[in-house]
């Protein structure tokens, strides 16, 4: 089939590849310059199944009031907060249900476990080779912590992640930089899990994607789809349209504008996080893959030569506006665990991302509704970690295959809550 994908984040990518790779005439279009330049540029890079669950869940409301309270909070709402935010926390509130939370749960893990498992065949098949390390440590600095998390591993256990409690003597043999001076009751190691530069990984398998015959084209801002045709595109700024035999909207937050001419609502937000990226000074001072402290909810990436920072959960406000608290809070994370890591005189990036959300958590995947229109988005801050299993599920849904999960509540009919 002559497919179009509009969008070429880390979803589109590998969408992208999927698809040439099962012989289909691919054409991407990116508004962007390049490939992974919105929320796929510089993430926390963590790729740990089991911690992939939705943010709406019982006893989120009171988690998100407290952080507000509090100056490192994880979570902020920002000023001004839009119709589209108000919406979308009305809908997240709503599925905070101890029920709805349970499923959406299962369906994120479910997808994750796979993805990752997807992520090694392509990277083994294709021989791609990209900053990436084994492990992951999340860190308790108090007892609190420790009693508070322990509902948290009866959600590890549940999905069949590998995981140890282990003692804060054995977390710094896991990772000997953590500084002695900082308080540390234990921690959560997950030697199964891993941190991998996303950004790198879909400018890679872009190039695989081309060397099988996908196109891309970047600076191509496409219109919103038509009723008439809907596999027609053409460019917001004129052109003629080209028609295809399917289109496969990845294209984030702006999916819910293309595709809102068709009558399809995506109730879809942006939840900034933010990231600070290092060089790192003294190798032996870094981290050795990647730490989550539980506490802040930032986590701490090692990246090849450089140390990467990253954290917070912002609703409302704009991409454009960095806000100086929450970077300060991830200097702050830095400092009190690796403080002789990063090099932070110079060749420092500083990052702002808008995670496209949905309310309820798990992203929509398969058929719109729509003949010839597919859908692959609303990953929220879980894309990378998710992405290489939506891709390979899309691309069995449209060659008429049965798909290697079940994608029970992760269709377009879930877009009514």
């Amino acid at each position: 089939m002559k497919i179009a994908i509009v969008g070429a984040g880390i979803i589109g990518v590998t969408t992208a590849w999927e698809l040439v790779s099962d012989g289909h005439e691919v054409t991407v279009f990116e508004r962007r310059g390049a490939a992974a330049e919105e929320a796929s540029f510089a993430n926390a890079g963590v790729v740990a199944p089991g911690y992939v669950t939705p943010w709406a869940g019982p006893g989120m409301r009171g988690k998100v009031l407290r952080s507000l309270l509090s100056s490192h909070g994880a979570i902020k709402l920002r000023w001004p907060l839009g119709s589209r935010d108000l919406g979308w926390l009305s809908r997240w509130q709503k599925a905070c249900k101890l029920d709805t939370y349970l499923a959406n749960r299962a369906r994120m893990q479910r997808l994750a476990f796979y993805s990752r498992n997807r992520l090694h065949e392509v990277t083994e098949a294709r021989e791609l080779s990209y900053e990436r390390s084994d492990g992951y440590l999340v860190l308790l600095r108090s007892k609190r912590e420790k009693k508070l998390v322990q509902p948290g591993l009866d959600v590890l256990r549940a999905a069949g992640s590998v995981f140890k409690e282990v003692d804060a003597d054995e977390a710094r043999l896991i990772e000997p930089a953590l500084n002695p001076d900082t308080p540390l009751t234990g921690a959560i190691h997950l030697p199964e899990d891993e941190v991998a530069n996303c950004r790198q990984f879909a400018l890679l398998l872009k190039w695989e994607a081309e060397s099988f015959g996908a196109q891309f084209h970047f600076n191509c801002d496409i219109a919103p789809l038509s009723r008439v045709a809907p596999t027609s595109l053409s460019l917001a700024s004129g052109s003629d349209p080209v028609r295809y035999d399917a289109v496969v909207v990845c294209a984030g937050l702006e999916s819910a504008a293309l595709l809102r001419p068709l009558g399809l609502r995506i109730p879809m937000a942006p939840v900034y996080g933010h990231s600070v990226s290092a060089p790192i000074r003294e190798p032996l001072n870094a981290p050795r893959s990647a730490v989550m402290d539980e506490r802040f909810k930032v986590a701490i990436s090692r990246l090849g030569q450089r140390v990467r920072v990253a954290g917070s959960a912002e609703i409302g406000g704009s991409l454009e506006t960095m806000n100086p608290a929450a970077v300060q809070t991830l200097y702050k994370v830095l400092h009190d665990w690796f403080p002789g890591a990063a090099t932070l005189q110079s060749g420092i990036q500083q990052w702002k991302g808008a995670r496209p959300m949905l309310p309820d958590g798990p992203p929509v995947l398969g058929a719109s509704g729509i003949p010839g229109v597919w859908l692959n988005l609303g990953h929220g801050s879980s894309g990378w970690a998710l992405s290489c299993g939506s891709a390979r599920v899309l691309g069995d849904l449209i060659a008429g295959r049965e798909p290697g999960i079940d994608l029970e509540g992760l269709g377009v009919e879930r877009l009514s809550l």
